[in-house]
């Protein structure tokens, strides 16, 4: 089906589809189908698209150029081998 109409929308619902075209910044039409493919568990598409994960976003850019220094060092202190663990036991 290629078009539908669909008629006395209530306002909750248009303010619903209005909010994630907002958000997504995709015309009504695109976060209309949006919703109804996730209220009805339609995944088709999902599969398709490479998941990108922003859970970390809030971090980024926080760090003073001192902060990074310290990082730097303690990776550093941590990629050092210890000889004594790597030695041969008899």
């Amino acid at each position: 089906m290629k078009q539908i109409t669909i008629r006395d929308i209530p306002v909750e619902i248009e303010k619903v589809v209005k909010e994630e075209a907002e958000r997504k910044g995709l015309s009504l039409n695109k976060a209309f189908i949006s919703l109804l493919k996730k209220a009805t568990g339609f995944k088709a598409e999902a599969r398709k698209k490479k998941v990108l994960y922003h859970d970390l976003d809030h971090l980024s850019g926080v760090w003073t150029k001192g902060d990074a220094l310290m990082f730097e060092n303690n990776l550093k202190l941590q990629r050092k081998i210890d000889e004594e663990l790597w030695k041969k036991r008899r």
